[in-house]
């Protein structure tokens, strides 16, 4: 069985509405099974990864996505540049040493990108 695999990048706080709804658009066309999504957020999009942002619809939607496998990581040098740490972050996010490494590394591997 072939596995797809794509990466959701997002470095604006405007647009985690829309990519959220990219990525339930897409699970709801496919078969998770066969798909492994990762969604990358570096720059200013990070800060909707801590806690001490407002709960909104947008976290909800994340946890969902997460639910059913949707990974969700977060670039170190932009949770650094914000002065977010690690413990301010929801327990389903995952940290990457640098973003754009992790966009380099994936692509090598064959993941679609896709960045709304």
């Amino acid at each position: 069985m072939t596995v797809q695999k794509v990466i959701f990048h997002i470095d604006e706080i405007s647009k985690w509405k829309l990519l959220l709804k990219n990525v339930a658009n897409l699970l709801q066309a496919i078969d998770i099974e066969k798909y492994n999504i990762e969604v990358l957020a570096n720059s200013e999009a990070v800060k909707l990864y801590s806690v001490n942002e407002e709960l909104d619809e947008n976290i909800d939607s994340m946890k969902k996505l997460n639910n059913k496998g949707v990974s969700f990581v977060a670039c170190n040098n932009a949770l650094m540049a914000y002065h977010i740490k690690k413990d301010d972050l929801f327990d389903f996010i995952n940290i990457v040493p640098v973003g754009v490494l992790e966009l380099i590394n994936k692509q090598s591997e064959g993941y679609a990108y896709i960045k709304p």
